[in-house]
């Protein structure tokens, strides 16, 4: 166990940290799987942004790297594209 008052705020501020990144990295992940398991052109239009957005934050927060960010990105425009 941490001796120091410091790191004992920093495990805690660390698990509070850590258990909000995963709840939105989670978040995401199930936004992008609703967006790859879209049928209609209409409701995959309207899941994009959502889902582009929600990349970019996890990207700017580091929770996934920037690269990885526009991978799916861009993967999943061309899915949006393919559609009718």
């Amino acid at each position: 166990m941490a001796n120091h008052k410091s790191s004992i705020k920093r495990i805690r501020s660390n698990d509070a940290k850590r258990t909000e990144n995963r709840y939105v990295a989670k978040t995401t992940r199930t936004a992008v799987k609703k967006l790859r398991s879209a049928t209609t052109k209409k409701e995959a239009d309207e899941l994009l942004p959502k889902v582009s957005s929600m990349l970019d934050k996890l990207a700017k927060r580091n929770v996934i790297h920037k690269n990885k960010a526009g991978n799916m990105k861009s993967k999943l425009a061309k899915k949006v594209a393919t559609l009718k």
